[in-house]
């Protein structure tokens, strides 16, 4: 009687919940970061759905060994010991709040063409940073809060921009997409692969199915279902609109937008329905950085909980809201906004995104080596250990794809994160990893 009790989901509910962590900022700028390279990129959309699909069968596969897991280290300690788990629940962790600054250049992107404010590189960091402190202030309201913030959110946010997807191809012209395959001067290998890292911060997310394991019924049976079907949902939609906008908008024109699916919607319909989408992409996209704080104040707990951070990560209020920790994340967000500022919208948001998909690679290699390795007491299967090698391969690709001195960033962050623990580590009881 207790898988059937109204706190567990079931796969349908599931299946949306993972789609909805991924469909956020992504959708609403990868466009104009994708349209510097063409049409081409639809082959990349394909590709990184693949990767994702083998990465999230790892997950789904390591929910059947750990069904409650919560955190990285739940599953990475085991198979790689202590030192690991700290660096795949850290690394987890500094991805998430990195990944918000990424999500509040999307929102703000939109929410510009509302306001009466010049576009400029000052205009753009305010109100970035004006985003991300209020949404900070809702998640001291604790996470219930945030669901009906975020629930709201989906609906007003997008149901205009599917309008445009179901609408958008009776002014698709096939000639301006075939013109702008290729507008980035290099073969269209080296363009699929090259696109893969920024694509995939659209798949960030796909763990989520894993991590909520506990709430879902039948998780054996369910996660496997919630985690694939989500990440084929939002391939297809991620691959749909890409392809829908570089055939109604010249690739320039796309490129140097800050927020093209309003670019799109002007059009289609007119200057009126700018606006519009605008105001529900920035909704949307809101929203999404409401909720991923909330993971990157829970994640931190966790991890200050096992030792990994210090204990004001770790420190709850009463509504559950990680306050402190949330703060001190909150206040490196505002340092790393005015960082990573580019010439564009769209510049500034792939700087980030990289940094995000090196870090979270990191992790999802720590899980393809768990799985794949296993452990005395739940040792691998031959086929848990061809879905681990195939993670690995999809991980491979990716950190490939990424920019030489991003990657060396990333890797310098994860030594220093590792040098950082094993000097300050908090005493542990014997046995404990």
């Amino acid at each position: 009687m207790s898988d059937t009790t109204p706190r567990k989901i079931g796969p349908v509910l599931a299946t949306f919940a993972v789609a909805n962590n991924m469909i956020g900022s992504g959708f609403f700028l990868l466009p104009a970061t994708l349209a510097r390279s063409g049409g081409v990129t639809a082959l990349s959309w394909l590709l990184a759905t693949l990767l994702a699909v083998l990465l999230g069968a790892t997950f789904a596969r390591l929910v059947r060994d750990y069904p409650k897991l919560d955190c990285p280290d739940d599953y990475v300690r085991p198979a790689l010991g202590r030192d690991m788990g700290f660096l795949a629940a850290t690394l987890y962790w500094i991805s998430s709040w990195i990944g918000n600054n990424a999500i509040a250049v999307a929102a703000f992107g939109y929410l510009a063409l509302l306001l009466p404010v010049e576009d400029g590189a000052a205009t753009r960091v305010i109100g970035q940073v004006a985003l991300i402190w209020l949404m900070f202030a809702l998640n001291l309201f604790g996470p219930r809060a945030i669901a009906r913030f975020q629930s709201l959110c989906v609906v007003l946010g997008l149901l205009p921009v599917a309008a445009i997807l179901i609408w958008g191809w009776g002014s698709f012209d096939t000639a301006l997409y075939r013109d702008a395959w290729n507008v980035s001067g290099t073969s269209d290998a080296h363009v699929v692969l090259s696109s893969l890292a920024p694509i995939f911060w659209a798949f960030v997310g796909l763990e989520t199915g894993a991590m909520v394991a506990g709430v879902v019924r039948d998780p054996a049976r369910n996660v496997p279902i919630a985690t694939l079907g989500g990440i084929v949902i939002a391939g297809a939609v991620y691959l749909t609109s890409s392809v829908l906008m570089m055939g109604i908008v010249p690739a320039a024109e796309l490129a140097d937008s800050g927020a093209p699916f309003a670019l799109v919607a002007g059009r289609m319909f007119g200057d009126w329905a700018i606006p519009v989408i605008a105001a529900a992409a920035a909704i949307k996209a809101t929203g999404t950085l409401g909720g991923w704080m909330l993971v990157t104040g829970e994640s931190g707990a966790r991890a200050a909980q096992r030792g990994f951070l210090p204990p004001v990560f770790g420190r709850l209020r009463a509504n559950g809201a990680a306050g402190w920790g949330l703060f001190l994340v909150t206040v490196s967000m505002t340092v790393l906004a005015f960082f990573t500022l580019s010439p564009t919208v769209a510049g500034q948001f792939e700087t980030i995104i990289n940094m995000v998909v090196v870090l979270v690679v990191m992790a999802y290699v720590a899980a393809s080596l768990s799985l794949a390795w296993g452990t005395p007491t739940r040792p691998a299967s031959a086929s848990d250990r061809v879905v681990g090698i195939g993670a690995l391969l999809a991980c491979g690709l990716l950190v490939y794809s990424t920019p030489v001195k991003t990657l060396v960033g990333g890797v310098v962050v994860a030594l220093l994160a590792l040098a950082v623990y094993r000097t300050f580590a908090r005493p542990r009881p014997m046995g404990d990893g």
